[in-house]
């Protein structure tokens, strides 16, 4: 008999493995792969995104999935304690743009061993390539769980860390969606988030763009009636299925709303390379400069307003040949340049799909779980972690910040039962 079972060796399911031994207690974490902390070991690059230094109110603007839920949990323990968590295993951080914290060592292996280091010191039993096929439950609790060999382990507490459905190389193959439901959890539709979006413009089918990044652009999803849904100015980049990099990633959510929406018709996108301007300010520039150097070529005067090859695609667009010289601009030409350069729009229809997502949308419903200590409402016993709740946020340590200390929180309370 154990006191607490943990199923999934993702960092939610490693911190909760963690949280309820340091209690104590007899503790057994299950993992169906060959390898704890999968995830983990590729996240970040590599390096490992370990969490977000943030302010609390940022970091839930930054889990546009239900993140108000984590307010409650984040007074029981946040960000700022997963860091200290951390430097205590002896792994040193640093923090890095937009507050996101790596290890010192740039190496996710270290924070795994960490992690794993932990879980030896305290004596928490681990099996690897076991599959569990089942929860054991009775009317009101949860008792044990079943493996797909048949033996049945019992526990006083189980805590589900699986995971969604994205990344599925690292184990995440929603097998614990069905255990909810049959736990009597609801599990609200699951979708794609941070996620490349897919074009079927004729530059993108012809591939002229293909490979090209555009740094620090505004991109943007459009209503049906033109209304902005929401903007993300970082870097972006254009591939030979559509548009993808870290603005489109974080856009990817609201494409997949806005299709669901609308009834699949293209969902608009914009794309500003010049942020700060508007239309009028810009054809100003163009013009001006166009005119101050009158024999030149204006591809040459325009030079290093935007990189080469996005100008020469918009000038293209606008029918400006590159030979042209700023004597023999029209306005109207200029204007439609100036107008592309701050507001170019393209056409998107879909998503890839949720197993080339880095994030899984939907989950085990927030409404059903308590926010405290991470135990279901539903069925005594029972606690969640992690990414099989309908929790999700960007890139840039705000869903690991989520599995961590949903992870901390669940493992925890999970040992006092």
């Amino acid at each position: 008999m154990y006191d607490v079972i943990v199923i999934g060796g993702g960092p939610s399911g490693l911190m909760a493995a963690i949280a309820a031994g340091s209690k104590g207690k007899n503790v057994l974490l299950v993992e169906k792969g060959n390898k704890l902390g999968k995830k983990l070991a590729i996240s970040g690059g590599g390096r490992c995104n370990v969490t977000n230094r943030l302010p609390v109110e940022e970091i839930v603007k930054h889990i546009p999935g239900n993140g108000r839920f984590l307010y409650s949990p984040f007074t029981v323990f946040n960000n700022e304690d997963i860091i200290e968590f951390f430097e205590g295993l002896g792994v040193a951080l640093k923090e890095e743009d937009h507050g996101r914290m790596f290890p010192v060592s740039n190496r996710a292996q270290d924070v795994v061993e960490a992690l794993l280091g932990e879980l030896a010191r305290l004596n928490v039993e681990i099996r690897k390539q076991t599959v569990v096929d089942d929860l054991l439950m009775d009317d009101d609790k949860i008792v044990g769980i079943r493996l797909q060999n048949g033996e049945e382990l019992q526990a006083k507490a189980v805590v589900v860390a699986v995971g969604g459905k994205a990344v599925p190389q690292t184990g995440s193959t929603g097998d614990g969606y069905p255990w909810a439901e049959k736990a009597g959890h609801t599990v609200t539709e699951l979708y794609p988030t941070e996620v490349p979006v897919l074009s079927n413009e004729p530059f993108i089918q012809s591939k002229e763009l293909q490979g090209f990044a555009l740094r620090d652009a505004a991109v943007s999803v459009l209503k049906k009636n033109g209304k902005v849904i929401i903007t993300h100015q970082m870097d972006m980049l254009f591939t030979h299925f559509g548009i993808s990099g870290p603005a489109v990633l974080r856009c990817s959510q609201f494409v997949v709303k806005e299709l669901k929406k609308n009834g699949g018709n293209p969902v608009t996108i914009r794309i500003a390379a010049l942020p700060d301007d508007n239309a009028e300010s810009t054809f100003q520039m163009l013009f001006k400069a166009a005119k101050a150097e009158p024999k030149k070529a204006l591809k040459n005067v325009w030079k290093g307003i935007v990189p080469e090859r996005w100008l020469l695609f918009l000038m293209a667009k606008a029918s400006i040949e590159e030979t042209l010289t700023g004597a023999d601009l029209p306005a109207d030409k200029a204007r439609a340049l100036a107008y592309d350069l701050v507001s170019f729009e393209m056409t998107v229809y879909g998503t890839q799909p949720l197993d080339k997502a880095f994030v899984t949308g939907g989950g085990v419903s927030t409404k059903e779980i308590e926010p405290k200590t991470m135990a279901s409402k539903k069925k005594s016993g029972l606690f969640f972690c992690g990414e099989i709740i309908d929790i999700h946020g960007y890139t840039g340590g705000y869903n690991i910040t989520s599995a961590l200390v949903t992870g901390h929180i669940a493992g925890s309370n999970a040992a006092m039962l």
